[in-house]
């Protein structure tokens, strides 16, 4: 028996000596087709070089091409497992000219592989051509020997390929092969050629057109040629078998996973363990090509798959998730010609055990319900839409998943009625958002968003890409097109410009087409959460809806938010792991240049406290851990020890980023969707510049990382050098130098302060203190200009001992304010207490307040000779009655 990994190798190593360049099959995500969910095609990587937008080093190629299917247009995910030959996941086997050889040297290849190489009976075989293909009709004669009745001419579109309403087209030739009598079916072009017994096994397109506006076909320049050969299918016929899941690979896939539910693929339930082998190869492919289940885009047709195997594992009786373990069965087989599937492996084992481990948990309550509300029912009946929906809505059932699970019992399902309890929750969703308090001029989000759905985000593995431009809005208005000078936002059905939440701003860059629109991003919004609004000024050209376009994001400044992001999240670790575990984020700022952190915490963050969680954060950053990405359902998360964002509305399932390394655990745990740093070394540094309060309970802290933090120190080294020279001494030595200086301050101002208060006693400082009477109280008042307020006190005592009893006030009037100390001896405090002179005081030189004991009380007010007075005579008023 020749394998499967035998008949792939032999097909390109033939292709490889007649001249072509054997390449690499492309991921499964298109990456030239914004338009395409999944490669469906073996054409589809060298698209651009049909259509002339690309060139290659060489006209001819071959290739065995990855493909899925299981998605809009191009969907085999229902009759997958009760078909011979459908699937989700394919290999596509194609050899490719571009300009070079056309119908005969194809026609040549084809036959001569087939019956020469591989030694099919040619009295098996039989072609179709286009109706109106005179010459391939002629060449299958000369080159094949084929008699005219299997050459069969098919008028249908189906012998006529085009690559859309316009552009490159030509007829096609397809070769069948016939399994035997004993199979039903007609060759085709027959009234039953939609039995098994003729299987297409390879289709030579012929592309020598160019399809114009008006529907006109005009020669190409230069004719190619695009075949595609489904690899299962071909196996089945080389290993002699008309089943594809006969064939070596599938059964080694059927058998590991008898083995491992103690399940025979044999009566009903072949079909789950078909699906099983399938999906396995589906899934695991898309996961290693970066595609993670989410609930929308790509992600979600990955979820279906997913979910549509692991119910019919739960069929089998598996007790226990069973896909994961299927997938070294997989690399086993095919992980030699894809190494991605090796490389890939544990991702791809850790995600889908977490997938079946979460979809375990709802299948038995969706089920329950499903049987709940079939009981009733007999063969032919049909499931209430309202039902399927609420398993859909409430269970994370998609609607094929019902579907199938409904066909084998032979009930139906009223698809117009799921419909419409799909858009009456749509219709609530709207009503509830314009009851929110939303600005009523941006419900055209909410328009855009009904129709074309979220926009898929690409930008957690990709800095740009193309996307189909699906909205434009100006002034609050949908248009249908800009031109240079206009600012509107734009709507792209993907993108890798993240939209600002979560506390991360939005990504700016560049938009254009090869039509010469060309566009400068300035930020990137998330209107409702689920669109990506890119805000742009149109430089050159003009965009349409419905035009492919180029995104690129700026990757500089990017990187520098990245950085931040993580940043942020090692930073929140640290606090709690140094100030304790009542610190929770109350807000935050991710832009390109410096991260904002809000914090709990009911105290000034010491010097101390700063310096050690800026250490402990960089020591993270040292060790260069990976930082890794889990989907998980937000509650599993906190579970499992993920601390949830403040601000942060989650969905049904939550990104869940670990990072860093402590004792063998993850350092951090938290949910977020922003876009991070694939090892904590990107960071390369972080330093805290400012802590302080925003409010009550609530501290700040600011900090910069990479190439920020590193200009911002060197800043400081190079201001310290300054000082340093300025004090005429070693950077290290600046603060011993310092504090000397600050005690030599201190003497000479005590030295000061003294000589001033000296030269007040002895009138050097104003008017001589002279005692006088008001009344029947001995007196001394002085305004001293210059002198230190804390001065004032041992000034007021000495001249109390002069007066030998009375009341004394002195009044220091200085720049800034002025300042007064009243004195009064014990036995006159009855009649006059010194907080009452003082208060006298302030209030007449346009203060207020003051106080101290009855005997000794000081108060303040505005600076200025004539009010220092005003306060001296208001003394001597109150002592004079």
């Amino acid at each position: 028996m020749t394998s499967t990994n035998d008949i792939r190798r032999g097909f390109l190593d033939y292709f490889g000596n007649a001249g072509h360049d054997v390449v690499q099959s492309a991921p499964l995500v298109p990456y030239n087709d914004p338009t395409l969910m999944f490669v469906n095609a073996g054409m589809v990587p060298f698209k651009n070089v049909f259509t002339g937008l690309e060139t290659r080093d060489t006209p001819r190629a071959a290739s065995s091409q990855k493909c899925v299917r299981a998605g809009g247009k191009h969907n085999d995910l229902d009759n997958v497992g009760y078909t011979a030959r459908h699937h989700t996941f394919f290999e596509m086997l194609g050899n490719f000219s571009f300009g070079d050889y056309f119908k005969e040297q194809a026609i040549t290849h084809a036959w001569t592989l087939l019956t020469k190489v591989w030694g099919l009976n040619p009295d098996k075989l039989t072609a179709t051509v286009y109706h109106t293909d005179d010459e391939a009709f002629d060449l299958w004669k000369k080159i094949a020997g084929l008699p005219e009745h299997r050459i069969i001419r098919i008028p249908t579109s189906d012998n006529f390929w085009s690559m859309g309403d316009t552009g490159p087209c030509g007829p096609c030739s397809e070769i069948f092969y016939d399994h035997g009598e004993h199979i039903f079916g007609g060759p085709p072009g027959s009234p039953d050629e939609d039995g098994d017994r003729f299987v297409e096994i390879w289709n030579l397109v012929f592309m020598q057109f160019e399809r114009q506006d008006d529907g006109t076909d005009v020669p190409l320049p230069k004719p190619s040629i695009d075949t595609g050969m489904g690899l299962e299918r071909i196996a089945a016929v080389l290993q002699g078998v008309h089943d594809n899941y006969d064939t070596d690979t599938f059964k080694a896939l059927i058998a590991a996973s008898e083995e491992l539910t103690g399940s025979k693929a044999e009566g009903d339930s072949k079909a789950s363990h078909r699906v099983i082998a399938d999906h396995l190869r589906s899934t695991s492919f898309l996961l290693a090509d970066g595609v993670m289940p989410s609930n929308e885009g790509r992600g979600y047709v990955l979820r279906r798959i997913m979910r549509r195997a692991m119910r019919h594992a739960h069929l089998l009786g598996a007790k226990e998730p069973l896909m994961h373990r299927l997938v070294g069965s997989l690399a086993a087989e095919m992980g030699a010609a894809y190494p991605e599937l090796l490389r890939a492996q544990p991702l791809i084992e850790a995600t889908l055990r977490q997938e079946e481990t979460q979809f375990r948990r709802t299948l038995d309550k969706g089920l329950k319900l499903l049987d709940e509300a079939t009981g009733g029912m007999k063969a032919g009946d049909v499931l209430a839409g309202e039902t399927a929906f609420k398993l859909y809505d409430t269970y994370g059932f998609p609607y094929d998943l019902t579907e199938d699970a409904l066909r084998a019992q032979g009930f139906g399902i009223d698809r117009a009625g799921f419909d419409a309890a799909m858009d009456n929750q749509k219709a609530m969703a709207r009503a509830a958002w314009k009851g929110s308090g939303a600005k009523a001029s941006d419900e055209v989000w909410f328009d855009i968003a009904e129709r074309v759905g979220s926009t898929e985000f690409t930008g957690y593995t990709a800095t740009e890409g193309e996307g189909q431009v699906v909205a434009l809005v100006k002034d609050g208005a949908e248009v249908q097109s800009a031109k240079a000078g206009d600012s509107v936002t734009l709507i792209t059905n993907q993108t890798p410009f993240y939209g600002e939440s979560g506390g991360q701003m939005g990504d700016a860059g560049t938009i254009s087409s090869l039509s010469g629109f060309a566009a400068t991003v300035t930020d990137t919004s998330k209107p409702l959460g689920r669109l990506h609004a890119h805000q742009l000024t149109v430089d050159t050209g003009e965009v349409k809806v419905g035009d492919v376009v180029q995104l690129k994001i700026d990757t500089v400044r990017r990187d520098t938010l990245r950085s931040n992001h993580s940043a942020t999240h090692l930073l929140h670790a640290a606090l709690r792991n140094r100030l304790g575990s009542h610190v929770t984020q109350k807000g935050s700022m991710v832009a390109p240049d410096r991260l904002r952190f809000d914090f709990s915490h009911n105290q000034a963050v010491t010097p101390e406290e700063i310096a050690d969680i800026e250490a402990e954060v960089n020591a993270q950053i040292r060790r260069n851990t990976a930082v890794t990405t889990r989907l998980m359902a937000p509650d599993q998360a906190v579970e499992a020890g993920a601390l949830a964002l403040f601000g942060e509305k989650y969905g049904d399932e939550v990104r869940v980023l670990s990072m860093g390394e402590v004792e063998g655990a993850n350092y951090s745990v938290e949910l977020c969707g922003g876009t991070h740093v694939n090892a904590l070394g990107d960071i390369a540094l972080m330093t805290i510049v400012s802590e302080g309060a925003v409010a009550s309970g609530i501290r700040r802290i600011e900090a910069l990382t990479g190439e920020a933090a590193r200009q911002h120190l060197a800043r400081r080294e190079s201001q310290l050098k300054d000082i340093a020279s300025l004090l005429k001494t070693a950077p290290d030595e600046v603060a011993t130098r310092v504090e000397t200086l600050l005690a030599e301050r201190r003497t000479l101002e005590k030295e000061l302060s003294d000589a001033k208060t000296k030269l007040a006693l002895s009138g050097g400082g104003g008017p001589k203190a002279e005692a006088e009477k008001i009344g029947d109280t001995s007196f001394i008042g002085q305004v001293i200009a210059g002198i230190e307020p804390k001065a004032l006190r041992g000034l007021a005592d000495e001249q109390m001992k002069a007066l030998g009893g009375g009341v004394v006030a002195i009044i220091a009037s200085n720049e800034n304010a002025n300042t007064v100390v009243v004195a009064v001896s014990p036995e006159l405090t009855g009649k006059f207490a010194a907080p009452d002179l003082v208060r006298a005081a302030t209030t007449a030189m346009g203060g207020q307040g003051g106080g101290g004991r009855p005997e000794m009380a000081q108060g303040g007010g505005p600076a200025g000779a004539a009010q220092a007075q005003a306060g001296l005579d208001a003394i001597k008023a109150v002592l004079a009655g």
